[in-house]
């Protein structure tokens, strides 16, 4: 039988708490002393055992509630609009989960989503005169015990089923290694010296290239060379008093330079060595260029390094932009990686001549990775999707390990430190984590 407040009898004074049956009678003489038809009602359920019947006075009297709304979901729910005539238990919520047929024990409200109104109004008394009361509503978020729980189980199930096999880094074997030689400018002096200190920085790169290289393992070298290897006497300023070799000795150097990158790099296996024209090299009389792209003193100083890599018998391929063209594309292992000398493009601008490389189908078009130089500084960008990979673009400006272009820090105020790109490429594409700069 559920649990009903104590009835108005048995407030009565003792020598009127009499024992009530059924008869009309006492109903009458109830009524003689000041007590409701309901209250005789719910003395004799409380007193005889007798359950109100659904809907009479004495069970809507019993129960403080009134009115509202229940939302209920897999997980929980909410109630709204939850009325009572006195102020509730906001910790016993049980009789409100009872009141929407809801078993107390398998839900639980959430505290921090209990709110509550008051206001007053005006009621009729049994004597027939009206009194102020006061009315409360309350609405409260509620969840299924132990939901949450069941919920982020779920959802890792859910994941489990999704997720692809453990990633697997792949093995250093299947990793190609790419380096990128910049604007070594060989002739030129500056604040970071001459020649001398030129090639002792050179020296050093690749000493350390030779351990990562060790370290790494690829089972291919990749050397792209940005250009300008070497100052020229046809490029501005007044080289012919700031450097400090002739022509043909830069060339020498510039060639004798490379051979030992190549050589290096093919005692880890097959090379691939990638060439673009540059200003400082092209062939040209003052700021007139001659020829063709193709008519390159870099790339002129790399056909000479091919034939003696052949005379060596050595696994290395060398990649040039045809003719007319300025661009490269070089396929590593399914990705395409893409260089550019960079002054084709005004600083911080090579993403925007990249993109607009498309209209033309140039050799760039579809690469997921842009090498520049030109500006020797380090410099990098995404450049949105390439739809024919599916894979994120890339644009890395390479640094340099020359003596320095003191004309633009003095314009500027900029500087960097002189370095050599070094990054991997694996069967998923350009791998971000093993980008490193070689410190001189």
């Amino acid at each position: 039988m559920p649990q009903i407040s104590q009835c108005v009898a048995c407030a009565w004074e003792a020598e009127n708490n009499v024992r009530i049956d059924d008869s009309l009678s006492n109903v009458a003489w109830g009524r003689r002393i000041g007590v409701s038809e309901g209250g005789i009602r719910r003395h004799r359920v409380n007193h005889a055992g007798r359950e109100p019947e659904a809907g009479n006075a004495a069970g809507d009297d019993a129960d403080p509630l009134a009115g509202g709304k229940m939302e209920l979901g897999p997980d929980g729910g909410s109630f709204e609009d939850v009325r009572s005539d006195r102020p509730l238990d906001l910790g016993d919520w049980d009789h409100v989960f009872a009141k929407f047929k809801l078993d107390p024990a398998q839900f639980e409200i959430l505290d921090d989503t209990v709110y509550c109104s008051t206001w007053q109004t005006s009621k009729r008394t049994e004597d027939g005169d009206r009194d102020v009361i006061d009315l409360y509503s309350y609405k409260a978020r509620f969840r299924r015990k132990g939901a949450n729980e069941r919920a982020l189980s779920e959802l890792y199930r859910e994941a489990e089923r999704r997720t692809a096999p453990p990633i697997l880094l792949p093995s250093r074997h299947e990793r190609s290694t790419v380096v990128v030689l910049a604007d070594w400018q060989i002739g030129k002096t500056g604040r970071r010296g001459g020649t001398p200190e030129l090639l002792a920085r050179l020296e050093h790169a690749r000493r350390v290239l030779a351990g990562v290289l060790a370290e790494r393992a690829p089972k291919r070298v990749v050397l792209l060379d940005g250009g300008d290897g070497i100052e020229g006497f046809e490029s501005g300023g007044d080289p012919q008093f700031t450097n400090d070799l002739s022509l043909p000795d830069q060339l020498d150097a510039y060639a004798t330079e490379m051979f030992k990158f190549v050589r290096l790099a093919q005692a880890f296996g097959p090379v691939d060595i990638g060439a673009v024209p540059s200003n400082h090299a092209a062939w040209r009389r003052g700021r007139q260029s001659l020829g063709t792209p193709a008519d390159d003193f870099g790339l002129f100083v790399h056909r000479q390094v091919a034939k003696l890599a052949e005379a060596k018998d050595w696994d290395a391929r060398w990649h040039f932009p045809a003719e007319y063209d300025e661009s490269l594309s070089i396929d590593v292992d399914g990705t395409p990686v893409g260089l550019i000398h960079g002054n084709q493009f005004g600083p911080g601008k090579a993403i925007d001549w990249w993109q607009s490389q498309a209209f033309g189908a140039q050799a760039v078009t579809h690469a997921d990775v842009l090498v520049t130089a030109h500006y020797h500084t380090w410099g990098a960008g995404v450049a949105g999707i390439n739809q024919a990979t599916g894979r994120e673009r890339h644009w890395l400006g390479a640094p340099t390990l020359d003596n320095g272009s003191d004309w633009y820090k003095n314009i500027a105020g900029r500087d960097s430190l002189p370095g050599t790109l070094v990054f991997d490429v694996t069967p998923d594409g350009f791998d971000l984590g093993s980008l490193t700069i070689l410190g001189a």
